[in-house]
């Protein structure tokens, strides 16, 4: 077994199961706990795991709207306006992308209406941001 294979073997049962605990993990990965051990904490401090978190079903959630929206951002602010994109509360996660926008935010706000206060009164405003494009979730199917 390479290096490699059981630092995926060990990525791909986080991602199915970010709170499988060691034991679980040792034993669906085929090694040892401290081998375990050993791989998540390299894996976190080179950057490759950065967080764990649970996954929502957006039609379930009481009081919360999700959209994802696509960012068109002039290129002389992206760096300005990425860095006050992390700096909104309603902004769960803001990535970049090489798809039709330059970045992708998940938002997430009480309702439709005030996510689209926050796009129009907090993400337009900000410097930079040529344009927003919202998709709004509405029923998680995998």
């Amino acid at each position: 077994m390479t290096t490699s294979a059981t630092e995926d073997r060990i990525l791909q049962i986080l991602e199915a199961d970010a709170q499988a605990s060691v034991s679980e993990i040792a034993e669906r990965a085929d090694v040892s706990k401290p081998t375990v051990r050993k791989y998540v904490r390299q894996l976190e401090d080179e950057g490759v795991i950065v967080g764990y978190s649970a996954e929502v079903d957006p039609k379930k959630l009481t009081g919360q709207s999700i959209a994802l929206v696509g960012m068109d951002v002039d290129s002389e602010q992206y760096v300005d306006a990425t860095n006050a994109l992390k700096q909104l509360e309603s902004v769960e996660s803001l990535y970049s992308s090489s798809g039709d926008h330059m970045l992708m935010a998940e938002i997430r706000a009480e309702d439709g209406d005030s996510l689209g206060d926050v796009i129009n009164e907090e993400v337009l405003e900000i410097d930079g941001i040529t344009a927003a494009h919202p998709t709004f979730l509405q029923e998680r199917l995998k």
